[in-house]
């Protein structure tokens, strides 16, 4: 009988290890909602004084998060650089990780990305166009004033992002960026996802900030906790068809004003979200 039960306890402790192995996540990185980063003239034009040390505190985060997720026990973590101008500072690359970088890429937006993960990190998160208390709020254009709906429900790039994992059955199990960002993961993806939150937004260029020491270890202890919080975590899907629309600013020069434009489409499945 003792043998027996010591066979079974080593075949759990084999499997549990198996499993374990195997913990590959993916994250898709923006720089809005880092610490320290509350204006446009720190995200928008590469390379000014402003926006390389908003790119110093994104790695600077992203760094946090990477070692969280390895303590967690994440064992392959791929890095995808999602801001428009790139924001990855590679002198900065800490071990643990592979880092995408660089335009273009082939694929749907989210180079790499399969049924093989785990779970899905949003690093640096903002809140989607016109929320009041969002920090640098928007959706894909912060000029333009995208908006977009799917099956009737208005969606930022959270959950545009995690419609596209949900294909693949990659659930959201963290989420980071400023106070109204953390509300907008709990309301799509539900309770169980992890949230940290980095700053708190008065406006969409004013912020109560958080001392880095403090948000580096939030971040940190909550990539931890994501781990743990993957058998928990639902994958964000959307029926199909997709019925999607987008209102956006006509910005062209010749116009006397911006002219509000709306369009109406429909995307087969998720891997065509950003098709149009």
């Amino acid at each position: 009988m003792k043998k027996l039960k010591y066979g079974i306890t080593l075949l759990l402790l084999i499997c549990f290890m198996t499993v374990n192995a195997q913990i590959k996540i993916y994250i898709m990185t923006d720089l809005e909602g880092v610490s320290g980063v509350y204006k446009f003239a720190q995200t928008r034009e590469k390379d000014t004084p402003l926006n390389i040390q908003a790119c110093e505190y994104f790695m600077e985060d992203l760094a946090a998060v990477v070692r969280g997720l390895r303590d967690g026990g994440a064992t392959e973590i791929l890095i995808i650089d999602g801001h428009g101008s790139q924001a990855m500072i590679p002198h900065l690359m800490i071990p643990g990780a592979k880092y995408v970088t660089g335009v273009p890429r082939p694929g749907n937006g989210a180079w790499g990305l399969d049924n093989s993960y785990a779970g899905l990190v949003q690093f640096g998160s903002h809140a989607m166009m016109g929320t009041p208390d969002g920090v640098l709020n928007h959706t894909q254009s912060s000029k333009s004033e995208n908006r977009y709906w799917y099956n009737g429900v208005e969606s930022g790039e959270l959950a545009q992002m995690a419609i596209l994992a949900g294909y693949y059955g990659v659930p959201t199990i963290l989420v980071t960026g400023d106070v109204a960002t953390c509300r907008e993961a709990k309301k799509f993806f539900g309770p169980e996802v992890i949230t940290v939150a980095t700053k708190e937004g008065l406006s969409r260029e004013a912020a109560v900030l958080y001392p880095f020491e403090e948000t580096r270890k939030a971040l940190y202890e909550g990539a931890k906790k994501a781990i743990a919080a993957i058998p928990k975590c639902k994958p964000y899907i959307v029926q199909t068809p997709i019925k999607a629309k987008m209102t956006y600013l006509n910005l062209d020069p010749k116009l006397p004003e911006p002219e509000l434009v709306t369009r109406e489409w429909t995307i087969p499945d998720a891997r065509n979200l950003f098709g149009k």
